[in-house]
């Protein structure tokens, strides 16, 4: 059974699958030709359906889920400006680090990001997420002011600042997809 999927080439050195709920997108080095991006997505065929079935299961049990309204993403808006750029503060004099501004948004996929002019971003929703969650996000962050990758050395940090990342990380992937779903998207 031959797959559909998106190829997009760019400078990177290895083949690459991501599936999404609107299709396969399969990243490649710009000298792989098709017969070869077909041979890998063939070879991963079975764990590309795994992965769909799980997008699918998700979809179904997030479709039943109580959504927030207007009023209540106003006020996780204001508690987030309250606790998130608190705790950035805490963590960055911990590590000796220094941002720019913090933004603060209701995002679909991210929890948060780091730009290269030092800015934070994190997702309003943190705020519904564990006390623990919402820190290991933020030292995440505030590493790749040192690391601008995920690096082994990357991590090292990460582990030095937040020694149960991985437990907190590992909580976010069982339920963040259910606390990003509480927003209604339409």
């Amino acid at each position: 059974m031959k797959m559909e999927y998106t190829l997009i080439k760019s400078r990177r050195k290895t083949i690459s699958l991501e599936v999404r709920e609107d299709g396969l997108i399969v990243r490649a080095p710009n000298r792989t030709t098709r017969k070869e991006a077909d041979a890998f997505v063939q070879k991963h065929a079975s764990w590309v359906e795994k992965q769909r079935q799980k997008i699918a299961l998700r979809k179904q049990q997030n479709a039943n889920v109580e959504k927030l309204r207007p009023e209540e993403l106003t006020a996780l808006a204001q508690k987030a400006a309250e606790v998130i750029p608190e705790r950035a503060g805490y963590y960055a004099r911990q590590m000796g680090v220094t941002y720019g501004r913090i933004t603060l948004r209701c995002q679909k996929t991210r929890w948060g990001s780091c730009s290269a002019k030092k800015n934070l971003n994190f997702n309003i929703l943190l705020i519904l997420t564990p006390p623990e969650v919402l820190d290991s996000v933020v030292v995440h962050e505030l590493c790749h002011l040192r690391e601008m990758n995920h690096s082994a050395r990357f991590y090292e940090l990460v582990y030095r600042y937040y020694p149960e990342y991985d437990k907190w990380n590992r909580w976010l992937k069982d339920n963040g997809a259910a606390i990003m779903a509480r927003v209604d998207r339409d």
